[in-house]
């Protein structure tokens, strides 16, 4: 019986996807499905699928049309009851199935369900996210999501369970958006359901692999519509001061790209005690030493040192 619906959508990840898949089937929890959807991919990640034999493996083909299709794609042909998912350069230790499963077990009534995890930043180098209010011991449901889901995302997606129904009830992922649509959609989650953590390392982010959707120019990015949490917010100001997060980082990375009038579309609403000082001096700096920092930023990252102006 299927468990598990493991979700992978698949773009031109070729040197990663194997990996990916072996660390599925190497899982000591077994009772699940992998629901592969290639979104049109140009490389050889397609020919690689068919190298591996496993008879929990499906493959389903569309035409590009980005991740949050793919994902939906692959909701839509689950069988599990919950749903994990996995992009096709991530990691999952042999334990992460099993963590998850006991997690659910234990707090059956939340509807998101994450593992720990940590990111690798460079070739050679890894972070270990920190939650505000939450220890490194601690398991079980958050008292306070969107205060905790800071400085780092708890519900990082390769490392969520989400029970199907609470999926569907949700609307699933935005198609149109090409940013921050995982960020989106648990956030819908997390304000109507708790969300339990566990205190296990089970997974692996790739950071640094080059081509990540979320380095590109943000001029071409469709990001999401906060009209939508206005009347949340005004009810729960982690929520507000959660959102307002990025909103200030969108609107800090249209102004460091040229784009003043998305800037101020973004700033608009931030509440003035959200802006911190670091962000309040940034702006005030012409755009184009910012582009220099951020050059510098990422450079710094690929050899290991990482900070945040949102810390």
């Amino acid at each position: 019986m299927v468990f598990f619906s493991v979700v992978i959508p698949l773009y031109n990840k070729a040197n990663y996807i194997e990996n990916a898949i072996k660390s599925v089937l190497n899982q000591t929890f077994t009772a699940f499905e992998i629901i592969i959807v290639n979104d049109g991919s140009t490389d050889e990640s397609e020919h690689l699928l068919y190298g591996i034999d496993d008879k929990r493996i499906q493959v389903y083909n569309q035409k590009n049309q980005g991740v949050s299709v793919a994902r939906n794609l692959g909701i839509e042909k689950a069988k599990g009851e919950l749903i994990a998912f996995l992009d096709a350069d991530d990691y999952w230790f042999p334990n992460h199935l099993e963590q998850l499963s006991n997690l659910y077990h234990t707090y059956p009534n939340c509807g998101i369900y994450c593992s720990r995890h940590k990111i690798r930043t460079a070739k050679n180098h890894f972070q270990i996210p920190k939650y505000y209010g939450i220890d490194p011991s601690f398991s079980g449901i958050v008292a306070d999501y969107f205060f905790s889901n800071r400085p780092f995302r708890i519900t990082w997606t390769s490392c969520v369970a989400i029970p199907k129904e609470i999926l569907d009830k949700a609307g699933r992922f935005t198609p149109d958006i090409t940013n921050g649509q995982d960020l989106e959609l648990w956030t819908k989650i997390g304000i109507d359901y708790p969300v339990a953590i566990t205190n296990k390392i089970t997974a692996i982010y790739n950071y640094d692999i080059s081509n990540s959707i979320t380095k590109k120019n943000i001029i071409f990015r469709k990001l999401m519509d906060f009209e939508q949490f206005k009347t949340a917010e005004k009810q729960n100001s982690s929520l507000k001061n959660f959102l307002d997060i990025y909103r200030i980082e969108y609107g800090l990375h249209y102004y460091i790209f040229g784009d003043k009038n998305k800037m101020n579309f973004y700033l608009k609403d931030v509440d003035k005690q959200n802006m911190s000082l670091k962000v309040r001096f940034l702006l005030k700096i012409p755009s184009f030493y910012l582009r220099l920092f951020l050059k510098i930023k990422n450079y710094l990252q690929k050899i290991g040192l990482n900070f945040s102006i949102y810390d």
